[in-house]
């Protein structure tokens, strides 16, 4: 998402080691920054603040002018990218102004003078995030324009029967550290940082004054960088934000496909979003062929195989309550999960186990963490992706397809297209991409943010 998120962000997996079979939380970012619009699993933190994307940070000399009182001036780098669209300031791109105490609204200045927006201050890796380009206020009327606009953009870009999607993708919707999903008529609110919380009452009241809403859920997606805030000591706390407090499962439908979601336990409530296209594209392609799901979560590829005709599954994840779950999302959709094939295992001791076994799949889906610890060791899917790729071309049947998953903001897609293609040479077979995609389009990358590029999913045909 991916963590998936969408958006973002997403230490260690949610169901144990993610390289062993856990779906971890969905990272969302591109460059050095885990996602803002997403959400599953987190970048390795860096010892100290570093740009993403290229975006290198380049202090500059101090400015001796006065500054006002609200003033947070930046050199000449910052400004220059600011005037670009660029929502984000870094620490050392500030020439003078208080960025203490985080969450401080400040009017954007360049070197000269030159107003480059409105936005709040943090603490951490990155110094600002910009919400306005000019320096009005963040008031209601601007948070209603801003989901106005949001809305505008995915008028007609969900489709089909579906009833959860995201609502708000962070800085890509002009929202930076801000994400909002829909699950039937709950809302999850996912924050990067406490920094931007002051925004949340605007952002209750916009959300509620749409109508069709029960609950609106807050949860955060810490970034890997920033120090380390013990789940108590947030502020504003996370739980309900407002509606009724009913801890019942939300059932949520995905082009007619069924998924049960708690939204109080965001980040990571029960379903990928940002995936949908993917499945939705295979959904003609499943009938008649033999399925693996590899750090399958809650079962959304395992079960829309089985709507879409295959004649069998295998769902692998390290988590026994992930398998719990998807075992009733095949129930909810007319299936009995007892007649599917089960492994609550580490992926690279079941793809071995199989592989010894001689038992091979039509279709492969990889969808891994982009980093976590377990039990297991340290998995990194910069480092380790080859020798998974390896390890699940050897299960894939002549002509089969491996359907692989990056949520890495940091892997470029070429590089993401070489590590690939150095698992199937290390299994001793070649491929051919058939397709390539992106996060869905309510996961929309804004082109002044290089960040919003995060997921990367590519199908290859696999040679015998």
């Amino acid at each position: 998402m991916k963590g998936r998120q969408g958006g973002g962000h997403r230490g260690g997996s949610k169901g144990g080691h993610a390289g062993a079979g856990g779906s971890g939380p969905r990272a969302t970012s591109t460059g050095a920054r885990p996602a803002s619009g997403g959400e599953r699993r987190p970048a390795v933190a860096s010892t100290k603040p570093t740009p993403a994307s290229g975006r290198s940070a380049v202090p500059g000399p101090r400015a001796s002018r006065a500054v006002r009182d609200d003033g947070l001036v930046v050199n000449g780098h910052s400004d220059r990218w600011l005037s670009q669209g660029f929502p984000w300031v870094y620490p050392n791109e500030v020439e003078s102004g208080a960025v203490e105490p985080a969450g401080r609204e400040v009017v954007l200045l360049g070197p000269q003078g030159a107003v480059r927006g409105r936005g709040l201050t943090d603490t951490g890796w990155i110094a600002a995030r910009r919400f306005r380009e000019d320096e009005g206020a963040l008031d209601a009327t601007w948070m209603r324009g801003v989901l106005a606009d949001a809305a505008a953009r995915r008028r007609g870009v969900v489709g089909g029967d579906t009833t959860a999607w995201r609502r708000v993708h962070a800085e890509n919707d002009g929202l930076p550290g801000i994400r909002v999903d829909g699950w039937g008529r709950q809302r999850t609110v996912v924050l990067d940082t406490p920094s931007v919380g002051r925004l949340l009452p605007l952002l209750v009241d916009a959300l509620v004054s749409e109508g069709d809403v029960d609950a609106i859920w807050l949860s955060y997606r810490l970034d890997a960088r920033d120090r380390e805030i013990a789940p108590a000591a947030l502020r504003p706390a996370p739980g309900l934000l407002w509606g009724q407090d009913v801890r019942d499962e939300v059932l949520v439908r995905e082009d007619g496909m069924t998924m049960a979601v708690r939204p109080w336990e965001g980040p990571d409530v029960g379903m990928y979003l940002d995936m949908r296209d993917v499945r939705r594209w295979l959904a003609p392609r499943w009938a008649g062929t033999s399925v693996l799901n590899l750090f399958a979560y809650t079962g959304a590829f395992s079960v829309a195989a089985r709507r879409g005709g295959a004649r069998e599954t295998m769902t692998v994840d390290l988590s026994r309550p992930n398998l719990d779950r998807a075992r009733e999302n095949f129930r909810l959709n007319g299936f009995d999960p007892d007649a599917e094939g089960w492994a609550c295992d580490d992926a690279f001791k079941a793809l071995d186990r199989l592989r010894r076994q001689g038992v091979r799949y039509d279709r492969v889906v990889v969808d891994p963490p982009s980093f976590s610890h377990g039990p297991g060791g340290t998995w990194s899917a910069r480092q380790d992706l080859p020798r998974l790729v390896a390890a699940s071309a050897a299960v894939t049947a002549p002509g089969g397809w491996l359907v692989i998953a990056s949520n890495q903001g940091q892997v470029a897609p070429r590089e993401f297209r070489g590590q690939v293609a150095q698992g199937l040479a290390k299994a001793g077979r070649t491929g051919v991409e058939l397709a390539w995609f992106s996060a869905a389009p309510d996961f929309p990358a804004r082109t002044t943010f290089p960040e919003g590029h995060y997921l990367k999913v590519g199908v290859w045909a696999v040679d015998p």
